[in-house]
C-alpha cells in the first residue's frame, strides 16, 4: 500500500457508505453522562452524514481515557466480541486519539478504527467542491495522517523478521511515504498561499462595501437564511457540513448595498488541522464588519453550541466584532416545547420571557425567526439594515446620498 503521487486520506480503500459501525466514548469527571450521550448523538449524525449506519454505542466511565487503548481492557474485549459476532465493519471513537492508541485498538479489534477527527475530515473530503476547499481538505488530511503513517505499515512488519531488520522494506516504504507526504504538504501550503493572494485582491476590490457574514454551528440553517436574504439558490440540506465553500452575494435593501457571506459550520472538537487549513475560507468571517450568529434554538444544547462558536471566533480573533444573534427554527422550538393545548396567553407570556431574557444577555442584539417559514424575517432585515447603514455613515458618509428611503413591511412574527 503506497502513497505515490496523489496521497489520499484512506480507510483501507473501502466505501464508508456501505458500512456499519459502533460508537465508543469515555465519560470522565469533566463531562456528565448526559453530555456524553449528547456527544454520541452528534457523532451518530456525523456517521449518518458520511453514509455509515450506527448499530450500537459503547460508553465507559473512567477518570481519563486509557493512554494505550482509550477504553479499558474489559470494555475493549466486550467491543471485540460484539464486532465479530455481528460482523460490524467499523469502530468510531468520539475523541481524537493518538497514533499509538489507533494502532493498539486496531490490532486488538482487527477492525477499522476512525476517531472523530478522521470522520469529520472524511465528510469534508466528500463535500469539497471548489479548488480551494479541496486543497484545504487535502492539506488537513495529510497533516493529520502524517504522524499516523506507521500504523498503515503493520502488514509489512510481520514480513521483516526480528533483530537486524530495522532498515527493511517496510521501514524504507514508510520513510519514502513520509517524505512524499511532507513534500505534498509543502506544495499544498504554497497553493493555498496563491489562492489567498487571489482572494485578497478580490476583497480589495470590494473594500468599500460593508460585509456581513453568517456564522454558526453546523446545521443551524445558515444556507437557508442566505437564500432568504440574498434570494439565491444556495445548497441547503439537513446534514452536517452541507456546504463547505464560502458563498458571497451582493445584497441591496432598497438601495443600501452590502456583501453577505455564508461560511462553513462549526462543530465541537473541530480538528485543529482543519481549522488551520480553513482559516482562509473563514477570512470572510475574520474580515466581516458584522457577524450574524445563527443559532438553532430548537436544539436542546443550543447554548453549548453558541459557546463552541464563540470560542472558535475568539481563536480566529474576531469575537469582538458587532454580532447579531439570530435564533432560528422558532417553529420547531414551539412544536417541541409547547403543548398544543397550551392557552395562547400563556404561550405568548413564555415567548416574551424567552425573548426578554436573551435580549438582556445579548444587549438587545438578537432576534427570533423561522427562516423556513419566513417568520419575523422583515424585522431581521430591518435590524441588518440599521447596522449596515450606521457603519456606512461612519466610514463612507458620501455614499449616503445614493440611498433611497427604506421601508420595512412587518410580517407575522414573534
Amino acid at each position: 500500500m503506497s502513497l505515490h503521487k496523489d496521497i489520499r486520506f484512506q480507510v483501507n480503500n473501502q466505501d464508508l457508505r456501505e458500512e456499519t459501525a459502533v460508537l465508543v466514548s469515555v465519560v470522565t469527571h469533566e463531562i456528565t453522562e448526559e453530555q456524553a450521550t449528547e456527544y454520541l448523538d452528534e457523532l451518530e449524525f456525523l456517521a449518518t452524514t458520511d453514509g455509515v449506519r450506527t448499530v450500537r454505542r459503547f460508553m465507559q466511565k473512567l477518570p481519563h481515557p486509557d493512554p494505550r487503548t482509550y477504553v479499558g481492557k474489559g470494555k475493549l474485549e466486550e467491543i471485540r466480541t460484539y464486532l465479530h459476532e455481528k460482523n460490524v465493519d467499523l469502530v468510531i471513537i468520539d475523541d481524537e486519539i493518538s497514533p499509538s492508541q489507533l494502532r493498539n485498538i486496531e490490532q486488538s479489534l482487527n477492525k477499522k478504527v476512525l476517531d472523530r477527527s478522521m470522520l469529520i475530515l472524511d465528510i469534508f473530503a466528500q463535500r469539497a467542491r471548489t479548488v480551494q476547499a479541496k486543497t484545504q481538505v487535502e492539506l488537513a488530511q495529510l497533516q493529520y495522517m502524517l504522524p499516523r503513517l506507521k500504523g498503515m505499515w503493520t502488514h509489512l512488519e510481520r514480513q521483516r523478521g526480528g533483530t537486524g531488520t530495522r532498515g527493511g522494506a517496510g521501514e524504507k516504504e514508510l520513510e519514502t511515504d513520509r517524505r512524499l507526504a511532507e513534500k505534498k504538504i509543502s506544495a499544498l501550503k504554497n497553493e493555498l498561499k496563491k489562492i489567498d493572494k487571489q482572494n485578497a485582491v478580490r476583497r480589495k476590490h470590494r473594500s468599500e462595501m460593508i460585509r456581513v457574514a453568517l456564522v454558526g454551528y453546523t446545521n443551524v440553517g445558515k444556507s437557508t437564511l442566505m437564500n432568504l436574504l440574498a434570494k439565491e439558490n444556495v445548497f441547503a440540506e439537513n446534514k452536517l457540513f452541507a456546504t463547505l465553500d464560502t458563498t458571497v452575494r451582493k445584497v441591496t435593501f432598497n438601495g443600501v448595498p452590502f456583501l453577505l457571506s455564508d461560511t462553513v459550520g462549526f462543530i465541537r472538537k473541530l480538528p485543529h488541522h482543519l481549522l488551520e487549513s480553513f482559516k482562509s475560507t473563514l477570512d470572510e468571517a475574520i474580515e466581516a464588519d458584522i457577524l450574524l450568529h445563527v443559532v438553532d434554538i430548537s436544539h436542546h444544547a443550543f447554548e453549548e453550541h453558541m459557546k463552541v462558536v464563540n470560542d472558535i471566533l475568539n481563536e480566529l480573533g474576531c469575537s469582538a466584532k458587532p454580532q447579531i444573534v439570530v435564533f432560528n427554527k422558532m417553529d420547531l422550538y414551539e412544536e417541541k416545547y409547547f403543548d398544543q393545548y397550551l392557552p395562547p396567553d400563556v404561550r405568548q407570556h413564555l415567548l416574551r420571557e424567552l425573548k426578554e431574557s436573551w435580549m438582556a444577555k445579548t444587549h438587545d442584539n438578537c432576534i427570533f425567526i423561522s427562516a423556513t417559514q419566513n417568520r419575523n424575517t422583515a424585522e431581521l432585515r430591518e435590524l441588518i439594515f440599521q447596522k449596515v447603514k450606521s457603519l456606512y455613515l461612519q466610514r463612507y458618509p458620501y455614499k449616503a446620498g445614493y440611498w433611497s428611503d427604506y421601508t420595512v413591511h412587518q410580517d407575522n412574527g414573534y
